[in-house]
């Protein structure tokens, strides 16, 4: 049996979402390439996939089934590095922006 690997700040950041109101789903045990996060808040859903900012940019790279995932899926999804990135896509998207 294999794991997903979980980002080291999947736990803060899906703390922080909570603390502002926000529902969570953690969804990234589903794997093949589908996002981290499901976060639900006023009324609309937003797919998001983690990345550790605390890395470097070669290390936050999308993996092969991620990358295959995000081009084909024709709805939102983001991907995030950190808390605020993640808190600013949702209100992006409730904002309708």
């Amino acid at each position: 049996m294999t794991f997903a690997r979980v980002d080291d700040n999947q736990e803060s950041i899906v703390k922080f979402l909570r603390e502002k109101g926000a529902t969570v789903t953690v969804t990234s045990s589903i794997k093949r390439g589908f996002p981290d996060l499901v976060v639900g808040y006023k009324g609309k859903n937003i797919l998001l996939e983690l990345k550790d900012g605390d890395k470097p940019l070669s290390a936050q790279s999308l993996t092969p089934k991620q990358r295959l995932w995000h081009l084909e899926w024709k709805g939102q999804k983001e991907i995030v590095n950190s808390a605020e990135a993640a808190w600013d896509e949702v209100l992006r998207v409730c904002n309708g922006q």
